[in-house]
């Protein structure tokens, strides 16, 4: 797996929407000061939260006070639903990803030595990305960010 430019924007834009929720109130974030903030280029952003959108971890709404905002809490929104959604499979080679499977052309998959070890990175991968979520995430870069400041 290979975290692709559009991944990266993608992450930093949905913790940057982590943290502009306040317990329960969902605050809508406008396109521009998330590419400011993190900065990104507005118009691949744009593409970017549209995926996200399109396939449900965001929502918008258009107009004055208008923004985007997370579809849930980020607490249920993991980094592996949102590699997979911008970047897709995690699995290093298709024989062993669960998503987008792909016989190779070894002579015995069965005892195929490489697809054994890239099974065990794609479930390492996995494991990590699929039990962070973006609250995670927020809280250990706010705490990082408060050490910082109190030196």
């Amino acid at each position: 797996m290979r975290l692709s430019k559009r991944g990266e924007y993608g992450i930093r834009a949905m913790i940057f929407l982590a943290g502009s929720m306040l317990g329960d109130h969902v605050a809508m974030v406008q396109i521009k000061d998330i590419a400011e903030q993190e900065r990104i280029p507005i118009k691949y952003l744009e593409q970017i939260l549209l995926t996200l959108k399109n396939s449900g971890l965001l929502n918008s709404k258009m107009g004055v006070g208008g923004g985007y905002y997370l579809a849930r809490p980020a607490e249920e929104i993991t980094f592996g639903q949102i590699v997979r959604i911008l970047d897709g499979p995690l699995a290093p080679i298709r024989c062993v990803s669960q998503m987008a499977y792909e016989p190779c052309d070894c002579p015995d998959e069965n005892i195929c030595g490489l697809r054994m070890v890239m099974g065990d990175v794609r479930n390492a991968i996995a494991g990590i990305l699929d039990h962070t979520s973006l609250a995670d995430v927020y809280r250990r870069q706010e705490g990082v960010r408060q050490a910082a400041e109190a030196k």
